[in-house]
């Protein structure tokens, strides 16, 4: 199986998870507040929905897609939210067959690019394969967002291990986006993946390193928990002042969550 093959397998078995949550809602667990302020459910399937459609233009039409990039960057914050506002008149099952229709629309596109074929976006410029990351990572984040509200507890799966990736590697990213500088010395990484086994990133010695499960790690970087909320050990200033920032999504620094106050582990660093 090629890389492109790899991934949006992947990235069907997690629509699949989500569509699985939200097929069969009554219209009142439409409505019900996620830990997004002032989204509900149908804001979070309506977002993945009009951004699908958003990356399939991006994918046929990349000219297209970065000519009309400065009127939607030139919103500001605000735009997301007008997005989730503007479809709020649609009935839920509206909203969810948009979902799945332009999930599919975009799973045909991603189908056939090069993994390496370079597709504009709302931060820098990705390699579809890194493209195809970034909506399974959104997926997973607005899906944690759904279970949420829900109540429903996620297994945690392998997929994660495209988050984890993604997180990593928008390290710099995180600190550029809120013009600070990042980190001189490099971070070393060690996840428990969901089987036991062990997921790393950056060198091995280094002297910061962020350590903790996988589920962890990206929770914290799609900033669906708080630091406070996690066992993530960190270790060095470097390591720490990452988790302060960490991001692995592009556009504009998000809010993140408050903290549970769970007292969890206070976010164990030395």
């Amino acid at each position: 199986m090629g890389l492109m093959d790899e991934l949006l397998a992947d990235l069907r078995a997690e629509t699949a998870e989500l569509d699985a949550m939200v097929r069969g809602l009554d219209p009142a667990s439409w409505e019900l507040p996620t830990p997004a302020e002032g989204w509900a459910v149908r804001d979070q399937i309506s977002h993945l929905a009009w951004f699908d459609d958003a990356a399939t233009a991006a994918a046929t039409d990349p000219d297209g897609f970065r000519a009309a990039l400065p009127a939607f960057l030139g919103r500001g914050e605000s735009a997301v939210d007008e997005l989730a506002a503007a479809s709020r008149g649609l009935a839920p099952g509206q909203v969810h067959e948009w979902f799945r229709e332009a999930r599919a629309r975009s799973l045909d596109a991603f189908a056939r690019l090069d993994p390496g074929t370079r597709l504009p976006w709302y931060g820098p410029d990705m390699s579809a394969a890194s493209f195809v990351t970034a909506r399974l990572m959104e997926t997973w984040a607005h899906g944690q967002d759904v279970a949420d509200a829900l109540g429903v507890v996620r297994v945690p799966t392998a997929r994660l291990r495209h988050v984890a990736t993604l997180g990593v590697r928008a390290m710099p990213y995180g600190f550029a986006v809120r013009g600070l500088t990042p980190p001189a010395d490099p971070i070393r990484v060690e996840l428990t993946m969901p089987d036991g086994s062990w997921w790393t990133a950056g060198p091995d010695g280094a002297a910061d390193a962020v350590r903790g499960t996988m589920l962890d790690f990206c929770l914290l970087v799609v900033q669906r928990r708080h630091l406070d909320d996690t066992f993530l050990e960190l270790r060095g200033e470097g390591a720490r002042a990452w988790a302060r920032v960490a991001q692995a999504f592009a556009g504009l620094p998000g809010k993140g969550r408050a903290p549970l106050g769970s007292g969890l582990s206070q976010g164990q660093t030395r």
